[in-house]
């Protein structure tokens, strides 16, 4: 495989790039909103590209199991299907051996899960997870893995981690090598010896990029940045680096200051429908009474259509009286709150002021009341 990212500046160990993919470019770092059943919850895809997203991620387990990779084929594929005419990485279902262990069923060919929508069984492999995602149109093609959970014993982990090597090279030789990108995806539980070890395995198979898989899953923050820097450690400079399931502003910035290119996360969606919005100041609760009368909108210096024409007292209204526009101008709110992020650090990259801008970042995260 050749580099599908260019790596235009650097500041430190923080890169700013482009990835190229068939449906257009990724300007990095970049966030990923997550649309796992093919949308981003309440919002419309014009809405979600204005933000200032290039790329979203969709799931392709769930995918598989409803309404079926057939379906989407016959619908002109992902893209066609959800009317998004831009990037899309697909994950594998990997994550679903933890989130959904009680249904997952492991074994050294692949994974079978019990559906938790109607009972029945879907068998994955290595080789079907890349054909799928293949089927499905996918511009990038995550491996499939065996990440564990943070507290899985040594051994646990050590054969998660080799069963996920083999499952790599499998995924390497179905690749169907038309345009589309693979990225391998680096475990080694929470050991730092093992994560270096895994990283090097999968920078070996010259893959277009490697996730960081198997954090963010209740570990220390401390734990899980000596992690991600023991694996970046490791990878090809040329290769992009993706860490799975990263969404909150000063854990994404540390991640962006160890050379971590992508990121994805239900964040900013799963709070908008419990009433949370993040802005530069940590997250703001709009079901709280302190909201009723406050006539601000959520951040001032946000050009999001919430920020723009609502207050904070509105929107409390809305998420009081239960109606659904409260769940989309905040979910839009806070995709456009990390679009924003990402596009700061990218130009600090560039200017060579990264570290000042996470420390003013950071600063006002640490200042805010509580």
């Amino acid at each position: 495989m050749t580099s599908a990212i260019a790596i235009e500046a650097v500041d430190g160990d923080a890169r700013a790039g482009t990835l190229m993919t068939m449906h257009g470019s990724v300007r990095t770092p970049a966030f990923m909103p997550v649309g796992t059943h093919a949308t981003v919850k309440a919002l419309h895809p014009d809405e979600v590209r204005a933000t200032g997203v290039d790329i979203l991620l969709c799931n392709a387990y769930h995918l598989a199991l409803r309404p079926g990779i057939d379906l989407i084929e016959r619908a002109g594929g992902l893209h066609s299907f959800m009317g998004w005419d831009h990037p899309i990485l697909t994950d594998s279902g990997g994550y679903q051996l933890v989130s959904l262990s009680q249904v997952a069923v492991v074994d050294d060919d692949g994974a079978t899960f019990v559906s938790p929508y109607d009972g029945s069984r879907l068998r994955v492999t290595p080789e079907e997870a890349v054909r799928n995602q293949a089927r499905l149109g996918a511009d990038v093609l995550m491996c499939l893995d065996h990440p564990v959970a943070h507290g899985t014993a040594a051994g646990a982990a050590r054969d998660a981690t080799e069963r996920t090597h083999r499952w790599a090279e499998r995924c390497r030789a179905a690749h169907p090598g038309d345009g589309r990108l693979l990225f391998g995806i680096a475990q080694g539980g929470f050991d730092a010896g093992a994560r270096r070890e895994s990283a090097r395995f999968m920078a070996g198979l010259d893959f277009d990029g490697v996730a960081i898989g198997g954090l963010s899953v209740g570990e220390p923050v401390e734990t899980m940045l000596a992690m991600t820097e023991a694996t970046v450690a490791e990878l090809a400079a040329d290769r992009a680096r993706y860490f799975m399931g990263l969404g909150t502003d000063s854990e994404l910035l540390a991640a962006v200051a160890l050379g971590v290119d992508m990121f994805d996360c239900v964040v900013p969606t799963r709070l908008a429908r419990n009433g949370s919005a993040l802005t530069p100041d940590g997250r703001l609760s709009l079901r709280n009474a302190a909201a009723r009368e406050d006539f601000d909108p959520i951040d001032p210096d946000c050009p999001c259509a919430a920020c723009a024409g609502f207050s904070r007292a509105y929107l409390r209204h809305l998420f009081q009286s239960g109606e659904i526009l409260a769940h989309r101008l905040v979910s839009l709110h806070n995709v456009t709150h990390l679009a924003g992020l990402m596009a700061g650090a990218r130009a600090a990259i560039r200017s060579g002021t990264f570290a000042t801008f996470r420390a003013e970042r950071d600063g006002r995260l640490r200042s805010a009341p509580r």
